[in-house]
């Protein structure tokens, strides 16, 4: 006998999701017939009578359905079913994943920019001690200055000394010249090479000084 599947779950007691399992498993009998499933039983659980007469029927009927092409029209329906769920439990992992990306770009940028402005802050106090080890050098440079003019001129008074004008920096100079990079090495190397035996050039805290009010630098200048 052919029973629909709420009669099965209703006389066996069983519910209707253990029912399709058993048929996905094909632990169960059952035909398709208008699109709607029927599960053969042994004997009619209703009278409880042998039913053989109704067997012989519903296996003429059987072999009159194309069970084949039905049965596989269900397995792929439940397989549809199936992959429809697990799209979307695809589509609720993937918008989980971008979640978790997007948080993790976000900490990124946090770090970074708690990094930029630690460093800005440092390289704001540096150039603060910078700027005052600047002050300090100069203020040292003018006194050093002064010591030169004086081993120079032991002679002078110390009022005619001051009245001089300070001296140059040799690499300060070249830059106020309208020359190429290349002529500037040049000049620096050949001062560079006649300092020890020339007492024109002045060499002090490793710079070379040029003292225009003394002496003439148009030979070591020439480009």
């Amino acid at each position: 006998m052919k029973l629909t599947i709420d009669e099965y779950c209703k006389h066996f007691k069983m519910s209707k999701e253990m029912v399709n399992s058993k048929i996905r498993a094909k632990k169960l009998d059952y035909i398709i017939e208008e699109n709607q499933i029927y599960i053969i039983v042994a004997q009619n659980p209703l009278k409880k009578e042998n039913i053989s007469e109704e067997k012989k029927i519903l296996t003429n009927e059987n072999s009159q359905v194309a069970r084949p092409k039905t049965t596989v029209a269900t397995v792929l329906a439940l397989y549809q079913k199936e992959n429809n769920f697990l799209k979307n439990k695809i589509a609720q992992l993937e918008t989980k994943i971008d979640k978790l990306i997007d948080d993790k770009e976000q900490m990124l940028r946090d770090e970074i920019d708690k990094i930029e402005r630690i460093y800005s802050s440092k390289d704001m106090q540096l150039k603060n001690i910078l700027e005052l080890i600047d002050k300090k050098m100069k203020l040292e440079q003018q006194k050093t200055t002064i010591h030169e003019i004086e081993s120079f001129h032991h002679q002078e008074d110390e009022a005619e000394l001051l009245e001089k004008p300070a001296l140059i920096e040799l690499k300060e100079y070249l830059r106020t010249l309208n020359i190429k990079s290349s002529q500037r090495k040049i000049i620096k190397k050949r001062f560079l090479d006649a300092y020890d035996n020339d007492i024109r050039v002045i060499h002090k805290d490793g710079k070379l000084y040029l003292d225009f009010s003394k002496y003439d630098y148009s030979d070591l200048l020439a480009y």
